[in-house]
């Protein structure tokens, strides 16, 4: 037991500073400047003018701006309270995969986009967890918690996973980031729960290539990452059109299941550039306050 703890305690040792390193490296090239909620509420900054409404207290009035002008305007703060955003990161086995041997896994990119995510959000003064691992929490220290738990996360033995919602907070916000190959029962059920409580977000589909294009012909055997499921063929080629078609229909659905609850939806490639991930990620979560 003692050895076993040693040994994995090493293992996260390495692994922890890439992961942080890079994940911080991409939050600094997403240029987004101070961390605006660009919603009017309690503050200390100021945000803007407007014109004063039937009912406004006469407390509120800025007379130094009104008197410059016809009508009264009302000097509005920048809404400043904490949100609290919960991630979950697909740990199945499905996550695994990559096509290629230059490419990474699809769980490397989640994690890094994820902790990426965190440390935007986190510098902006936000609340971040982890769903079913870590509550959301504020402050630096809460980044290197999360680093530590990204890196240090067993595989699912499942060949695809399911959204974990514990730990949301209420009227929060959320990030489900998948392959999302799996039965969508689940996310369903998912996306309804974090319905119940107020909890608006997105998710992100990381795909590789290869399961976006399907570069198969010949004779090709499918085996799912956990083996338990598998398909020998002698002629792949003929099951691209049915294969894209179906893939297609599970964007869709995806996409419908999102707009359904108030969420986003977005699939990411992992060999595509991950900056334009991350700040899809960051404005979908701003884009639903």
């Amino acid at each position: 037991m003692t050895l076993d703890l040693q040994a994995r305690a090493e293992a996260l040792g390495q692994t922890l500073p890439p992961l942080l390193a890079e994940a911080e490296m991409l939050a600094a090239t997403v240029m987004l400047g101070e961390h605006g909620r660009r919603r009017a509420g309690l503050g200390d900054e100021f945000w803007q003018y407007r014109a004063a409404h039937p009912g406004d207290p006469a407390r509120l009035i800025d007379w130094r701006r009104s008197a410059r002008s016809d009508q009264h305007f009302v000097r509005e703060r920048e809404w400043q309270a904490a949100q609290s955003v919960t991630l979950w990161v697909d740990p199945s086995r499905s996550m695994a995969f990559s096509g290629s041997r230059d490419r990474a896994p699809k769980a490397d990119r989640a994690r890094l986009l994820a902790l990426a995510l965190a440390v935007l959000l986190l510098r902006g003064g936000e609340r971040v967890g982890l769903a079913g691992a870590a509550p959301p929490r504020g402050g630096r220290g809460q980044i290197l918690r999360l680093a530590a738990r990204l890196a240090g996360e067993g595989e699912d033995p499942a060949d695809f996973g399911a959204p974990a919602t514990e730990g949301m907070t209420g009227h929060g916000r959320a990030v489900f980031l998948s392959d999302f190959l799996g039965p969508l029962e689940a996310v369903e059920a998912a996306l309804s729960r974090a319905a119940d409580r107020g909890v608006r977000g997105a998710l992100c589909q990381v795909l590789d290539p290869a399961e976006e294009e399907f570069p198969f012909d010949g004779r090709v055997v499918f085996e799912s990452m956990a083996g338990g499921l598998r398909h020998e063929t002698k002629q792949a080629g003929q099951l691209r059109d049915r294969y894209l078609s179906r893939l297609a229909e599970r964007k869709d659905r995806l996409s419908t299941l999102a707009r359904a609850v108030g969420w986003q939806f977005s699939t990411h490639h992992t060999g595509s550039p991950v900056q334009s991930a991350l700040l899809w990620l960051f404005r979908a979560l701003e884009g639903g306050r």
